[in-house]
């Protein structure tokens, strides 16, 4: 990571947290392709913890199905890396997480090997709770620009951040 992508997650992860005290929001995430980076990076703020619940890192297929609930016939139908999946996660991590107020979904391919049309795309969802029940408000496709694997990987955690950042009011 260089100098410039090691400060632009920080800065996000500064931003987003400064933005969860201000409204008052507690935050929770659902990761897969980022690994858990973008909560790492948001955890490394001194008093996050008032405002960011955690993040279900759900790298692998049957961890999505068991942790928040995402439909295997969807799984099949879709694959992970798409937007009913992306949904699901955002959805199904909120559901498991009643302190949040937001949560923000985050699947995709970094490659090498993705099959067509998936290589270095993402789609991240955000839900959040109106009026008792649980609603995903968006979900947004991505292609990395970046080409190599871990550079994806820091690529798809700032835009995860930069989406919980969207989701909030200013």
């Amino acid at each position: 990571m260089t100098g410039t992508e090691t400060a632009t997650l920080a800065e996000l992860a500064w931003r987003l947290a400064g933005r969860l005290a201000a409204t008052r929001t507690r935050l929770v995430l659902a990761e897969s392709c980022t690994g858990g980076l973008a909560s790492a990076s948001l955890s490394a703020v001194a008093g996050i913890s008032e405002w960011h619940c955690g993040s279900a890192v759900t790298y692998r297929e049957r961890t999505k199905v068991e942790w928040l609930g995402v439909s295997d016939a969807d799984l099949a139908r879709e694959t992970a890396v798409s937007r009913v999946v992306a949904s699901q996660m955002a959805l199904g991590v909120l559901a498991r997480t009643p302190e949040a107020a937001v949560a923000v979904a985050i699947t995709g391919h970094l490659g090498p090997g993705a099959p067509a049309g998936f290589d270095g795309r993402v789609f991240l969802a955000v839900a959040r709770r109106s009026r008792g029940a649980t609603v995903c408000e968006r979900v947004t496709g991505h292609t990395l620009a970046e080409k190599d694997r871990v550079p994806r990987q820091r690529e798809a955690a700032a835009l995860l951040l930069r989406e919980a950042l969207d989701a909030l009011p200013v």
